[in-house]
């Protein structure tokens, strides 16, 4: 049940520390009652963004609005999930469940049917969270998360460190807070996470540099070069950029290159063009340069 109007308003951010800025000029608009995906690599300031729409941190320059209001103001009306600094690690599980119960006033705990559906073993909530793998101090953080009764969740990295099953679980989940009419913007390495969403922007070192519906986007990404063994495919590609995997390289087709002209040269190995995948279309908006796409 999608609302119309934007919950998160972005306007010309900047944001700077000792060593230089983190984000300048940033433009974002998260609508009511959707999924928007913050997706791009670590360290280009993903985390700072959600921060200083939650309020945490103080934008150098430039505007925020949540639910038409400063993020100051509107603490009450969102949920936080800050990814491997959010949990106390001197506390057991079940302590860090009841501080943050009692730190957020619209908290209800966490129901064991939270904890159930994204396979946390129960008993070791009695252990302190310093002893947690970070796939188990994912599940609760997004578990404390999710327990708190908001309209607005800001979600940093949630499926960071989980397995496919779980991260399946996790989609789930934010689909039906979606369906009652929640908003929520998550941020992600991960290019799988594209399924999960109804927006996406692009975010990388220069800022962001695409926006648009996963299809949408997905349908400007060129066709796929796939190269196994010997088969030299660099002039086939855009900018000569090839992107290693453990048994095949891959790129992008040029504007001017016939793909049966590159399947037919193959050189001894074997090479194969094909439709992109959102693994190709991070590749392509993070790696490339590209012109923005509203």
């Amino acid at each position: 049940m999608s609302v119309s109007g934007a919950a998160v308003r972005v306007q010309e951010l900047r944001k700077g520390f000792d060593d230089g800025d983190v984000l300048d000029g940033i433009d974002l608009e998260v609508p009511n009652g959707e999924i928007t995906l913050l997706m791009g690599p670590n360290g280009v300031g993903k985390t700072i963004l959600l921060s200083c729409i939650a309020g945490g941190l103080h934008p150098d320059e430039g505007e925020i609005s949540v639910f038409g209001v400063p993020p100051e103001e509107a603490d009450r009306r969102l949920s936080f999930m800050l990814q491997n600094a959010m949990l106390v690690d001197e506390l057991t599980g079940r302590e860090n469940v009841a501080f943050f119960r009692d730190l957020h006033p619209r908290s209800r705990g966490v129901p064991d049917g939270i904890l159930e559906r994204l396979a946390f073993d129960t008993e070791a909530l009695g252990r302190e969270v310093g002893d947690y793998s970070g796939g188990m101090k994912r599940k609760l953080e997004l578990a404390i998360s999710l327990s708190v009764d908001v309209p607005l969740y800001l979600l940093d990295e949630p499926t960071a460190a989980l397995d496919v099953t779980t991260v399946e679980q996790v989609h789930s989940m934010l689909a039906e807070r979606r369906a009652t009419g929640d908003t929520i913007l998550v941020s992600s390495h991960l290019p799988g996470d594209a399924d999960l969403a109804d927006h996406i922007a692009v975010v990388t070192e220069d800022g962001i540099s695409a926006t648009g519906s996963p299809e949408g986007l997905l349908e400007t990404v060129p066709m796929v070069v796939l190269a196994e063994g010997p088969a030299d495919i660099t002039g086939a590609v855009r900018e000569g950029r090839l992107f290693e995997g453990e048994i095949r390289r891959r790129g992008f087709l040029r504007e001017d290159t016939d793909p049966e002209t590159v399947t037919s040269t193959g050189q001894g190995g074997i090479v194969e063009v094909r439709e992109p995948t959102y693994t190709d279309l991070f590749n392509y908006y993070v790696h490339l340069e590209t012109p923005e796409h509203g």
